[in-house]
């Protein structure tokens, strides 16, 4: 969380929430992405009716056709920057809200679609579609705060709903979520899995990627894949080492940092050290 993060979790206090008019205002915004993030807010259920009590779900069109004009209070924003239009409309959202939010892999770290990063776009675009020349699309596809200033980042591909939940809570009472940063190295031993590539051999994002998941794959006993992107302290080196003496080759362990979070700063630079061939 940047300093700016921590001043904002701490300073903000939500309006009162005695009246409909008077709660504050809450909107969804969705950008490059699969929707799973947001999937991820409906699926709260019960939890989402006794926030709904106490925050005006204003604009959602996931959820509802119903819209509320700006300014809101809070706007979670779903989804990377790939095209000219979005970079404008990133720009206005930012403008009319309160606090920012982004949510999931694509927002914060350009998702899966970052992989572009290290493509060449023109070519694709002459590949896929007839008439490229009609297209608007970026080079790169880039988290949210590449472009705007954000006042926190959840992370995950998707969100893990229960973490999404407190995020809402902590902003209507004034307060900083809690929010682990530590590895799912720690959501393992709290499960008391048994360690994966210490046991089987199996290689494991685990020691570098960001707690949220429950330590989903390892307790069916598959390794990590990173869902949750680098955690605050991740050691991408010593993970690469790690990799490469459960066998994989420099162009699997590539792979498997350009995943879901292949835009994130710690796994994108771990990719290029082994890509340039440092791996070893």
């Amino acid at each position: 969380m940047t300093d700016h993060e921590h001043t904002h979790a701490h300073t903000h206090e939500a309006p009162a929430a005695s009246s409909l008019d008077a709660r504050p205002k809450l909107a969804v915004w969705k950008f490059a992405s699969c929707d799973g993030c947001q999937l991820s807010l409906l699926n709260c259920e019960d939890e989402l009716l006794q926030i709904a009590e106490s925050i005006h779900i204003a604009y959602f069109p996931e959820a509802t056709r119903a819209i509320v004009a700006g300014p809101y209070d809070l706007s979670l924003v779903e989804g990377s920057i790939t095209t000219p239009d979005d970079v404008a409309r990133i720009h206005e959202i930012r403008a009319q809200s309160s606090t920012l939010v982004t949510i999931g892999a694509c927002a914060t770290a350009g998702g899966i679609q970052a992989l572009r990063n290290w493509a060449d776009v023109d070519e694709f675009r002459s590949i896929v579609y007839a008439h490229p020349e009609y297209l608007k699309t970026l080079d790169t596809s880039t988290p949210i705060a590449s472009h705007v200033d954000v006042d926190y980042e959840l992370r995950g591909c998707p969100v893990d709903k229960v973490q999404l939940v407190e995020v809402l809570a902590a902003f209507l009472n004034g307060r900083r979520p809690r929010i682990p940063t530590y590895s799912v190295c720690v959501e393992c031993k709290l499960k008391g899995n048994v360690c994966v590539p210490v046991a089987t051999g199996t290689p494991c994002l685990g020691p570098v990627t960001q707690a949220g998941c429950g330590a989903l794959c390892p307790s069916y006993g598959r390794g990590c894949y990173g869902c949750f992107g680098p955690q605050d302290s991740a050691n991408t080196e010593a993970m690469t080492r790690q990799l490469a003496e459960l066998g994989m080759s420099n162009a699997d362990i590539v792979r498997v940092y350009r995943t879901f979070n292949a835009g994130a700063p710690e796994f994108a630079a771990a990719s290029d050290r082994v890509e340039a061939g440092g791996a070893r």
